[in-house]
């Protein structure tokens, strides 16, 4: 305690030590249960091996990963360079901080027309807007601009209708378009099962804070893409929590 009394803290460095831990945070939210958790993994036993290279004298080891780890700002921007557009977009956005209210009537539509499309094997792509504009998603699809709605989800999926194939996007509460064409995840661990539709669902997650509601026409499962991450075979109950939780943020 008498250190702790000792130590020259006043309030601007409080702000500072604040400042740092929310930016901290920030991020650990930003980067959890997506790809750059993997990264981080592997830089730090990058960082282990140097210690080790140098405490034993393996200098040709050594030499090697210290210049290695001399570029670690370089490598970080490379390894990175969609997580932090992604970041810079957010912060843009305002969407670190804002929390955004739910319509129940949003859910239990979107709830309800994808467990009926999931049981008629009905395939779906329905996108969420959040934080990150998604106008030139937008613009490469068909213009909607209606009240979201069970039964206008349903018709726009309808097999050989003209949209079926493309992505719905919702932008707060209403749907901006259809027949949107999505960036595909070019991800080698992700399943061979996985069709485009999911590939796509993934891939604008992971370029966005967007969440995509996938329905399999072969599978008849539904599942949600949020952060590069694909979660399967969800009930209703999971859809609504998932929905409520994400949409909320």
């Amino acid at each position: 305690m008498r250190v702790l009394e000792q130590l020259p803290i006043n309030a601007r460095d409080l702000v500072d030590i604040g400042l740092v831990t929310f930016a901290f945070y920030r991020l650990i939210l930003l980067i959890k249960g997506t790809r750059a958790v993997s990264v981080i993994y592997g830089l730090v036993l990058i960082l282990a091996v140097y210690y080790v290279s140098d405490e034993f004298g393996l200098f040709t080891l050594n030499w090697l990963l210290a210049n290695f780890l001399g570029s670690l700002f370089l490598v970080i921007i490379i390894f990175f360079q969609q997580d932090i557009r992604k970041a810079l977009s957010e912060l843009g956005a305002g969407s670190l901080w804002r929390r955004r209210n739910v319509s129940d009537l949003l859910v239990n539509e979107v709830a309800f027309a994808v467990l009926n499309m999931a049981k008629s094997r009905i395939g779906a792509l329905i996108v969420f807007e959040r934080g990150v504009p998604l106008g030139d998603i937008i613009a490469r699809g068909v213009e909607i601009k209606a009240d979201l709605s069970r039964e206008l989800l349903v018709t726009i999926f309808y097999p050989n209708t003209p949209l079926h194939d493309g992505a719905v996007v919702v932008r707060g509460g209403r749907i901006e378009a259809a027949g949107c064409i999505l960036p595909l995840s070019s991800g080698v661990d992700h399943s061979s099962k996985l069709g485009t539709r999911h590939r796509a669902a993934i891939g604008v997650s992971e370029e966005t804070d967007a969440v995509a509601l996938v329905v399999s026409e072969e599978r008849g499962v539904i599942s949600i893409a949020r952060g590069g991450v694909l979660t399967e075979n969800l009930t209703e109950d999971r859809i609504k929590e998932v929905l409520r939780e994400i949409l909320a943020q």
